[in-house]
């Protein structure tokens, strides 16, 4: 077996001595076994599977210490940076989970470069695994510090409000306003198939909002239907108005919604707080329980104070 061979399967830690130009400190995590459900395939999910970190930590020079554990990286935020990724929701590819993690660590001070190889044990007689490597670019530790996204206000509209001929009236007034708009709306009142099985019947039900969702969109060229954090993120802070397609945010939650999809509006107060929304506003419809401040207007005023 060649150097480079062996170099490839070994311990994160050998390939990060081999690839160094320059002696370094690093600390270490080996064989950190934790059950999570991830997986892009269907038959992974609702299943929690063995995932096997190894993680090293180039960090800067640490000089004088003294003994003290507040003067050093410690190994508990590398296990921190792990569960928080893991916690933040679920994850399709062993890869964003490897980049999400990276990341977390480098916005340590000390942090200089780190090597992450992330293995599934259950997927068979072997493991299945990345390893990517990340630098620091260069900036300080305080300028890679992730930018907050806006606080926005969260709108749904029953299938009333949205026939209503006030309809892109208030959509104007709520477009000029202090906050990002993300529009929100239940299922057509065409009946959605029916399956007597709970998981399908669940994405039924999230594919009938959706299908919704399109529908309003196809009626005001403002809004983009959007269906991932990232995009919102995007889109709130570029003034987009939105429109939620919630199947990917709803089933990839860590703690996903214990409301139905078919119980519209409290999922949306769900989806609400997820967001940290600055308000939701419920148009033609009963208020939901919510620890966001709600207004609720019957959906027939021509204006939204």
């Amino acid at each position: 077996m060649t150097d480079d061979i062996r170099l490839a399967f070994a311990h994160p830690s050998e390939r990060a001595e081999a690839s160094s130009q320059t002696p370094c400190d690093r600390i270490s995590l080996r064989d950190y076994v934790v059950e999570v459900e991830i997986g892009a395939f269907q038959q992974e999910r609702g299943l929690l599977q063995r995932v096997r970190f190894n993680v090293v930590v180039e960090v800067s020079p640490l000089g004088v210490i003294d003994d003290d554990v507040d003067r050093i990286l410690s190994y508990d935020k590398v296990t921190e940076a792990i569960g928080i990724e893991l916690e933040a929701e679920r994850i399709n590819l062993l890869e964003t989970l490897a980049a999400r993690v990276a990341e977390r660590i480098l916005l340590e001070p000390q942090a200089e470069r780190v090597f992450v190889r992330i293995e599934k044990l259950d997927r068979g007689p072997f493991s299945l695994g990345v390893e990517i490597v990340r630098a620091r670019d260069g900036a300080p530790a305080a300028g890679q510090a992730h930018v907050e996204a806006p606080h926005p206000r969260v709108v749904y509209f029953s299938n009333e409000a949205m026939a209503s001929p006030y309809f892109s009236d208030w959509v104007d007034h709520l477009a000029g306003r202090d906050a990002p708009l993300i529009i929100c709306v239940g299922p057509s009142d065409v009946a959605a198939p029916q399956s007597g099985n709970a998981l399908a019947q669940r994405r039924i039900d999230l594919l009938a909002i959706e299908q919704n969702a399109w529908m309003l969109a196809s009626r005001d060229r403002r809004c983009m239907v959007v269906g991932t954090r990232t995009e919102l993120d995007w889109a709130m802070k570029n003034d987009q108005i939105c429109i939620w397609a919630p199947s990917k945010i709803v089933l990839d939650a860590v703690d996903g919604p214990s409301a139905s999809p078919r119980d519209a509006v409290e999922l949306v107060a769900w989806f609400a707080q997820e967001m940290t929304a600055k308000e939701l506003l419920v148009v033609g419809a009963e208020a939901p329980v919510s620890t966001v401040p709600v207004r609720v207007l019957d959906g027939t005023q021509p204006a939204l104070s």
